[in-house]
């Protein structure tokens, strides 16, 4: 059907691209791969945000079991970016009243 070709091509053009929990649970290597042809299509060309839990310097080694491939993804994310880093005791979960499950 090409749906898939469809999706990677729409994430590849749209102006701002914003993955949200990003590197919550590592990536395996099929996933690594896509997201190197999307960051490359994007690389220069539009504005991606990525927002996460984790610090940039331990996202090698979330992304799949190749070093080079992690090495070409950091490298179109990391370099010509800006860190934001919010610090704070005060969580959503505490606001709102959101419990753990335990």
């Amino acid at each position: 059907q090409g749906t898939y070709k469809k999706f990677m091509n729409q994430l590849k053009k749209i102006p701002l691209l914003i993955l949200d929990e990003w590197m919550l649970v590592p990536l395996t290597e099929l996933e690594a791969r896509d997201l190197l042809e999307i960051v490359e299509a994007r690389h220069k060309r539009a504005s991606s945000i990525f927002v996460s839990q984790f610090s940039p310097k331990g996202w090698h080694n979330r992304i799949g079991s190749e070093g080079t491939l992690a090495d070409a993804i950091l490298d179109r994310i990391v370099h010509d970016s800006y860190e934001i880093v919010i610090a704070g005791e005060d969580s959503m979960r505490r606001r709102k009243g959101i419990r753990s499950k335990k």
